[in-house]
C-alpha cells in the first residue's frame, strides 16, 4: 500500500503543478474546484487504465497481484470505473471501505465486493 500511495502522490504532485502553471489566469475561487476535479480525473484515469490494461498498477506488479473480475476474467471499463468510485467513497468515509476487509470472510475490500472484482496472486 505504501508504494501505491507514494506513486499516487507523485502523479498528483506533477499533475497539480502542471495545472497550476496553466491556470494562473483563472480566478482563485474557480481554480480550486477545477484543480480538485482535474486531480480526481487524473487519478481515475491512472487506476482505470491500469486495471483495464493488464489488471495491474505499477505497485501491483511489484507485489505480484492482479485485479480480475469475480469470474477470473479481465476487468471491463465500466467495472473499473465502478471500482474506482466505490473505493473513493470507501476511503472518503474514514477508510470504511478498507477496514471492511478485516471483517470480510474472504478478506476483500468493500469496493471489490461492490464492483464484483477480486485481487489474486500472479504466477511467478
Amino acid at each position: 500500500m505504501c508504494y501505491e500511495l507514494l506513486l499516487l502522490i507523485a502523479i498528483i504532485f506533477i499533475s497539480g503543478w502542471a495545472f497550476l502553471a496553466v491556470a494562473r489566469a483563472l480566478d482563485p475561487a474557480l481554480s480550486r474546484p477545477l484543480l480538485q476535479l482535474y486531480l480526481l480525473g487524473v487519478t481515475a484515469t491512472y487506476f482505470v487504465y491500469c486495471w483495464t490494461h493488464g489488471g495491474q498498477t505499477l505497485p501491483m506488479k511489484t507485489w505480484r497481484v492482479r485485479l480480475v473480475a469475480r469470474d477470473g476474467g479481465a476487468i471491463t471499463l465500466p467495472t473499473a470505473i465502478y471500482r474506482y468510485v466505490f473505493a473513493l467513497a470507501g476511503v472518503g468515509l474514514c477508510g470504511l471501505g478498507l477496514v471492511w476487509a478485516i471483517f470480510d470472510r474472504d478478506r476483500q475490500f468493500l469496493h471489490d465486493r461492490l464492483a464484483r472484482t477480486k485481487i489474486v496472486r500472479c504466477e511467478a
